[in-house]
């Protein structure tokens, strides 16, 4: 029944976005894992749309902030304001009390509204004035940032990026894509209408059959093995590798990895997690949180290169050594 709702999202999405499945998926798979993500991509590539369509197909509040160099703290968690009736202070909530959070060009803004958000972000709560507030739940935030226009943004903490449970690069759409999406948008009587199909009940009820989704041990193994790859890897053969890592991935690499591989089983109708599931998410999870040096960027490579090389490397049946 839950499989064959998630088809119904996707077709939905599908009436108004073209060509985009991995992003969809990527975004799906956040939703039901309670993980943040990331899309990165040149402009115009549908990222913004892609998000605004999947909040409509679901019985969720929504809320678009544009984030700016001049947007304030108070512009996204709220403020207090005075009342000069009742002559007192009271709180004026801020978009950021929604379940889903488009933060675009999440890269444009300085850092105490990055602190701001990381807040709400990692304990689900913001502060105004004295008091904390509880988020609603489900709370998602679905940011889109641009690597082409660097001038005026503000480079995310690693702190905060590390809080994302996946960083999706968007690529451009193919030939045949490209025209589908030429004729539908250069329509101007095209209609963007889509229906709402999953409610909070759906989602909550996703996500308790998803902790329920199977790994066995070797695979737990194998992602440990992926992760301490990333710390020490000429450790595992990786001496050409290793001289361009600066650091590797945090212990949340290990606990994405497996929320997001068992996701990836249940939305493909299985009960257990394959190898496969592993290694299909893994670029997504862990190339935001392996920090390169200035050799890698000098020879022009990045971290999307190091995980397929990794992944090549390491051996699904090799026993995990615990130092």
């Amino acid at each position: 029944m839950h499989q064959e709702k998630i088809k119904q999202v996707i077709d939905e999405v599908k009436k108004i976005v073209v060509g985009q499945d991995r992003m969809v998926n990527r975004l799906l798979i956040g939703l039901f894992t309670n993980g943040h993500i990331l899309l990165e991509g040149v402009p115009g590539l549908a990222k913004t749309l892609t998000v605004n369509t999947l909040a409509k197909v679901l019985h969720l509040d929504f809320k678009r902030i544009q984030f700016t160099p001049d947007l304030l703290p108070s512009d996204l968690v709220g403020t207090m304001i005075y009342n000069q009736q009742e002559a007192n202070f009271e709180v004026k909530k801020g978009p950021i009390f929604s379940n889903i959070i488009l933060a675009d060009e999440v890269n444009r803004s300085p850092a105490k509204v990055q602190s701001a958000l990381l807040e709400a972000m990692q304990e689900k709560q913001v502060t105004i004035g004295e008091t904390t507030y509880q988020l609603d739940r489900p709370f998602l935030v679905l940011a889109t940032q641009n690597p082409v226009d660097q001038e005026g943004t503000y480079p995310l903490p690693e702190a905060q990026v590390d809080r994302f449970m996946m960083k999706v690069h968007i690529d451009y759409p193919s030939k045949s894509d490209e025209l589908e999406v030429m004729r539908r948008m250069a329509n101007m009587a095209f209609a963007s209408e889509v229906m709402a199909i999953l409610s909070k009940e759906d989602i909550f009820a996703i996500r308790a059959k998803i902790n329920e989704v199977k790994i066995a041990e070797p695979l737990e193994n194998y992602i440990i093995e992926l992760v301490f790859a990333t710390r020490f890897p000429a450790q595992y053969g990786l001496k050409e590798e290793a001289k361009y890592i600066q650091f590797g991935v945090s212990p949340r690499a290990s606990i994405n990895l497996n929320l997001a591989a068992r996701a990836v089983a249940f939305m493909d109708g299985r009960d257990y997690v394959l190898p496969e599931d592993i290694k299909e998410i893994a670029e997504d999870v862990l190339n935001h949180r392996i920090i390169l040096n200035y050799e890698a960027e000098a020879d022009n490579i990045n971290t999307r290169d190091l995980i397929r090389i990794i992944l090549d490397k390491i051996p699904i049946n090799k026993s995990v050594t615990f130092k």
